[in-house]
């Protein structure tokens, strides 16, 4: 299957994708079945603009045995869509939109658009 199925997106390096998540960022689901939930930014998708969120879009997964791992059914998270997400501040504690701002000492940094609280990932 194509990564895109436009012509028009074939062409897009990862770099080039600009996206307001991170890993590590604390996010809040806003549309969706999920919608309200609050979980920790697992994996990053640029080109796909899917987020993978712990104990967010939950599914099921019939596995077979291997040498390795035993079968049976796993549940795991599914990537969502990067729309239906938004970063959590920490002094707001709710979703926010987020700015850039450059600082004194020429670090580029998030900041939150209600506050103007730093907002980074927990590493």
């Amino acid at each position: 299957m194509p990564l895109f199925r436009s012509k028009a997106r074939r062409g897009v390096k990862p770099h080039q994708v600009k996206l307001h998540v991170r890993k590590n960022d604390q996010v809040v689901v806003i549309a969706g079945k999920d919608k309200g939930k609050i979980g920790r930014v697992l994996q990053v998708f640029p080109r796909r603009q899917r987020v993978v969120v712990e104990g967010v879009n939950i599914v099921k997964r019939h596995m077979r045995p291997t040498p390795y791992a035993e079968g049976g059914i796993v549940e795991k998270p599914a990537p969502v869509h990067i729309s239906n997400v938004m970063v959590v501040c920490p002094k707001c504690m709710r979703g926010v939109k987020i700015g850039r701002k450059i600082l004194e000492d020429g670090t580029k940094v998030r900041v939150c658009k209600k506050c103007g609280e730093i907002i980074e990932a927990k590493e």
